[in-house]
């Protein structure tokens, strides 16, 4: 693609050597076409040495670069970077070089931002994306503490949120009353990054398998055709039982290798973003009531919120039937 400053397309050029085989002069082509002679005659002469091919773009990028940091050095400024998590400023002083000679070397090998880098390893995250909607789904659950009706300590204070907790459950451990907690059992499209989330009071094998009954139907409705599961090594989820359900629709079900959890990553990401543009959003009074609010922040998720990883767009963007309109 030519430059945003660019007089001529590929097209452009063909024009201009056109005129000129027709022979006319190049002057005047070019002050026709709004270029210099300079330019014109160099497309004429690319074109005469190599056809149509010459008249495509080439690179700005020069032949050789001969005060370019040695492959050495370059490689010690990627071995600090990845081995002692060192950015420019630290690693500059130690090797004698500028901080701004550093930073160019970890642009040119994907090492400037910690955020690529796996922190206990050092190594680059291998990010990916499947093709497809449907092609894998990752499928994971959140923990959150419930809440008391009448609101905790975050929204009355300590003194009445204590009383809250005490008027919510007669369930009693070492006279503290237990409140609970929520389990939120969430499936995340790879390619669409389309979410399903539930509110459920727990994580076993058949509390999880209804679940993705139902996130499988709610992808269905959407015009996607599930064909892989990916989840973590959980008890719900090494279940034969969840597996055979799985396989009896004609899903693949995958695991992660154990203790990583990166290898979900997407799924792991969407529990965050639910911590904080839902579960933590506001205070709120009662457990039911941050239920509730759930499906409006899926709605606002799936259909109006824009995703970096989807250049600014919504996940319903990325789905094939997204209106229904197609059978």
């Amino acid at each position: 693609m030519s430059h945003r400053n660019a007089r001529l397309t590929v097209h452009g050029r063909r024009i201009l050597v056109e005129r000129v085989l027709a022979g006319r002069p190049v002057a005047h082509v070019a002050a026709e076409m709004g270029i210099s002679r300079p330019t014109a005659h160099k497309w004429v002469r690319r074109w005469r040495a190599e056809g149509d091919a010459g008249l495509a773009d080439r690179s700005s990028r020069p032949h050789s670069t001969p005060h370019r940091t040695s492959a050495v050095v370059e490689a010690q400024v990627c071995r600090l970077r990845t081995g002692r998590k060192l950015g420019p400023a630290r690693i500059g002083p130690i090797l004698g070089i500028p901080a701004s000679t550093v930073h160019r070397i970890l642009r040119r090998h994907g090492l400037n931002r910690l955020a690529w880098l796996d922190r206990p390893t050092g190594e680059p995250i291998r990010r990916y994306e499947r093709d497809r909607p449907g092609e894998l789904v990752h499928v994971d659950i959140k923990k959150l503490g419930n809440i008391p009706d009448g609101g905790g300590w975050r929204t009355v204070g300590r003194t009445a949120g204590d009383r809250n907790r005490q008027a919510t459950t007669t369930e009693r451990k070492s006279c503290t009353p237990v409140i609970g907690y929520s389990y939120i059992h969430s499936a995340v499209d790879d390619h669409s990054r389309l979410a399903y989330s539930e509110v459920l009071p727990d994580e076993r094998q058949h509390t999880a398998i209804a679940f993705w009954q139902r996130a499988n139907a709610f992808f269905t409705g959407h015009g996607i055709t599930v064909e892989r599961v990916l989840t973590d090594n959980g008890a719900c989820y090494k279940s034969k039982l969840f597996t055979q359900t799985l396989t009896a629709a004609g899903i693949a079900h995958k695991k992660i290798r154990p203790y990583r959890p990166q290898t979900n990553g997407k799924v792991e990401r969407f529990n965050r973003t639910l911590a904080d543009e839902w579960a933590y959003l506001r205070p709120y009074t009662s457990n039911t009531e941050r239920t509730a609010a759930l499906a409006d922040f899926l709605h606002t998720y799936n259909h109006h919120r824009c995703h970096t990883a989807l250049d600014g767009h919504p996940p319903i963007t990325r789905v094939n039937n997204a209106a229904g309109q197609y059978t």
